[in-house]
């Protein structure tokens, strides 16, 4: 959704600096007006719209460098572009828009929130996910949800090798193919509840062409959790 006109700020990034543009955001407190901000010629910089803490909405026209809305709490943001490593790392809460691809790591240890990737994902998306949602539209390369803990990744298009390794208790879904699946990961049942859950992500990441009948839905084996020497090798 497109930001108004109104009380909208518009911030340029061929002549302002990251920080201006980081401090700006910082100023909006979680109990005043949400702040509406533009942001133009991202340029590829980093660390944009980092640790923000209120529920302020940032659109920006344009591809952003690595750890773009890290941390975020609150805030919704809008990438209109392709972004580098890291997008929506930590993320505590809020929404995180990519209308473009994601390079590595998307949503790395995110603890809440949604992350929404409209393209694809490179590997190890969802890494160590603490309890966010990610829906990527497209696909997602190796290692995704590699020691994944809570939260739900779910997959329109195919997944890389090795998905879901030393998986802990998140849940994976997958529309297209899958080349391989990692250490302690294995199809599970999908049940109404599991239906029902990602007929729920899919509407809120706005994915309204996926038939959720034709996912499949990943888990633990719960295998590695506590050391057994026969399962030396499944280890590292």
């Amino acid at each position: 959704m497109a930001l108004t006109e109104a009380a909208l700020i518009t911030l340029d990034l061929a002549t302002s600096s990251v920080r201006e543009l980081n401090q700006l955001l910082h100023d909006s407190r979680p109990d005043a007006p949400a702040m509406r901000v533009l942001v133009r010629n991202p340029g590829g910089k980093h660390a944009i719209a980092v640790g923000l803490n209120a529920p302020c909405e940032v659109e920006i026209d344009g591809h952003v460098g690595y750890y773009c809305a890290g941390m975020n709490q609150l805030a919704t943001v809008r990438v209109r572009g392709n972004c580098g490593v890291g997008v929506a790392e930590n993320m505590m809460s809020g929404k995180v828009v990519v209308e473009g691809s994601a390079s590595q790591s998307a949503g790395a240890t995110a603890r809440g929130g949604l992350l929404v990737i409209q393209g694809d994902a490179s590997a190890r998306c969802g890494i160590s996910m603490k309890g966010a949602d990610i829906v990527v539209r497209g696909s997602v390369g190796h290692m995704s949800a590699f020691m994944a803990q809570r939260g739900a990744l779910v997959v329109c298009g195919d997944a890389g090798a090795s998905l879901g390794d030393s998986l802990y208790e998140a849940r994976i879904y997958v529309g297209g193919a899958v080349a391989s699946l990692g250490a302690d990961c294995i199809e599970r049942e999908m049940r109404e509840e599991h239906f029902r859950e990602l007929r729920e992500l899919l509407d809120r990441a706005g994915v309204e062409e996926a038939d959720a009948s034709q996912f499949r839905r990943y888990g633990s084996a719960r295998k590695l959790y506590n050391f057994h020497v026969e399962h030396l090798r499944s280890y590292g």
